[in-house]
């Protein structure tokens, strides 16, 4: 990718460009880095700084320290930097700058703030709750296998097709943000609980009614966000958890605990269909801390 020598707001332009038309972004999606990158360019002109080499890394950490003195949160500022370090490794790839050093700069410590991560004790009573022997039972004990399975969002998931999954070969494709298309392995016991609910739960659930969604509601129909919430908020009640979780707390629990495990960075990355590692790289203070708990519970000079 070679672009020529332009004015920054000409390079945020080509930026915004190559996100809609290479990586396939949504126009929400852009419509959230273009506000990030132009308030950018605001400070640039109101330091008088006109050509990218001169927004260095010191005009970047000013920049976050701007965000922060004018009441911006931590998340806030997060948000913005990553923008920023999407921005510059575009850059970087176009060979208008040497590296991305956007990337020098850290995220604020309590940016981009996770909600509750489930345990893996309490994942596994979450998904005990489900009653395996009714049709609707066995379409719920599906879905929670499935969401922290593959790490889906909650849209992804309602929104599987049939000819999504390969049990066979113990994959989901996965329709995520901007229409991008991702392979995310599932493990057995999800497999096993998706040809239970294709069997003897799906068929009661349709009523000789086509669909062509994986999970359906009443009388065939796609199952709902609002639906699928409900129900989760249900079983959460019903395992005496406490926490105040939401579908996406079975993505984070997901995330955090391949993290915890060992899993490399990138690996989940590719599997969150995360475009920037820096979105994924949030979820690493969970596994630090877990470590930390670890160390100070079992180390004798913890």
């Amino acid at each position: 990718m070679s672009i020529p020598n332009h004015t920054i707001e000409q390079l945020v332009d080509h930026y915004l460009n190559y996100l809609l038309v290479e990586k396939g972004l949504s126009a929400k999606t852009i419509e959230a880095y273009a506000g990030d990158l132009r308030a950018f360019l605001d400070f640039l002109k109101g330091h008088h700084i006109v050509a990218i080499d001169q927004a260095d890394t010191t005009a970047i950490l000013k920049y976050v320290i701007d965000l922060r003195q004018n009441g911006r949160g931590p998340r806030t500022r997060a948000r913005h930097l990553v923008a920023l370090r999407g921005f510059y490794h575009f850059l970087v790839q176009a060979g208008q700058l040497p590296k991305n050093i956007a990337k020098m700069v850290d995220l604020p410590k309590s940016g981009l703030k996770l909600p509750e991560v489930l345990d893996v004790d309490e994942v596994d009573r979450l998904l005990a709750m489900p009653d395996r022997q009714m049709p609707k039972g066995l379409r719920d004990a599906a879905m929670l296998e499935l969401i922290y399975a593959a790490g889906l969002r909650v849209s992804e998931l309602i929104g599987l097709m049939l000819g999504a999954l390969n049990m066979d070969a113990g994959f989901v494709r996965v329709t995520g943000k901007g229409s991008k298309e991702r392979i995310v392995p599932i493990g057995r016991k999800a497999i096993d609980c998706l040809h239970s609910y294709l069997k003897q739960g799906r068929p009661v659930l349709v009523k000789d009614i086509p669909s062509y969604y994986l999970f359906v509601a009443r009388a065939g129909k796609p199952m709902t966000r609002q639906g699928f919430w409900k129900l989760l908020r249900g079983y959460a009640l019903q395992a005496g958890i406490k926490k105040r979780i939401t579908p996406h707390s079975l993505r984070h629990s997901f995330a955090s605990h391949l993290l915890e495990g060992g899993a490399d960075l990138r690996v989940v990355q590719v599997m969150l269909g995360h475009v920037d590692i820096a979105t994924t790289q949030i979820y690493t203070h969970v596994a630090q801390k877990r470590l930390i708990e670890i160390h100070r519970q079992f180390h004798p000079r913890g």
